[in-house]
């Protein structure tokens, strides 16, 4: 069974008397545990993409299906819960709350979706302070931290509602080398441990090395899909 599965999805938006075609007849198939990378240029449609993938836009045309659930039939209501419950997100500039310590922010998640008793989402805190190495830093600030710790705090933030899926734009972009492969490599063991789906748009050939399944986009459409190098270890759990 696949996690997302898209038919022939299309996505347009109107700019004055322009109609633009954003995404023009993507057809592919996400299975569960897997690394996935969207590539291309600028403007090749990877963050549209990603958007309809999060529920946080719908198609234009064709049906896509994540989860179990057509999301096409979601309104905003229902699509905010159903990201809440299924979904995390990963941005290049981390989008830390400033005013939260780490801690806080990675608990916040659980706070705005699921209503889980305190004690509950102490110990999913700590759980995934720990998985990221971040337990010395967590009474600390987000502008108190470096910009690898603020990505791995984002990646525990992403993961503590547990959600099916994780969707990575550019998770890299702001990141040297040595602290992009420990975030890359903190990303599949959180796949391994806790059988997420990983789905990235990005330029960086680190995150597209270490992808199972590569697909590439060009001016909207999918231009070729193919197996990468990266391992797959996933277990259920």
């Amino acid at each position: 069974m696949n996690l997302v599965t898209a038919r022939d999805i299309g996505k347009e938006y109107q700019a004055g008397e322009i109609r633009v075609r954003a995404l023009v007849g993507l057809s592919f198939d996400i299975a569960p545990a897997s690394f996935v990378s969207f590539v291309g240029p600028s403007g090749s449609g990877k963050t549209t993409l990603l958007n309809l993938i999060g529920c946080l836009d719908t198609p234009t045309s064709g049906t896509l299906t994540v989860a179990d659930t057509d999301v096409r039939k979601l309104d905003r209501r229902a699509g905010a819960r159903f990201r809440g419950r299924n979904i995390g997100f990963i941005f290049q500039d981390f989008n830390l709350l400033p005013v939260l310590t780490v801690a806080e922010n990675i608990e916040y998640p659980l706070q705005l979706v699921l209503e889980l008793p305190a004690a509950e989402r102490r110990r999913r805190v700590r759980a995934l302070l720990a998985a990221v190495e971040m337990e010395p830093q967590a009474d600390k600030y987000p502008d108190q931290i470096s910009g690898g710790q603020k990505q791995r705090v984002a990646v525990a933030r992403a993961l503590v509602g547990r959600p099916k899926l994780v969707l990575a734009d550019e998770p890299t972009a702001n990141l040297d080398h040595q602290t992009a492969m420990r975030v890359i490599d903190l990303m599949k063991r959180m796949r391994d441990e806790f059988a997420t789906t990983f789905i990235f748009s990005t330029h960086d050939p680190k995150v597209v090395g270490e992808a199972e399944i590569i697909h590439t986009l060009e001016d909207g459409r999918l231009l070729k899909s193919e197996n990468g190098t990266g391992g797959h270890h996933a277990q259920s759990v």
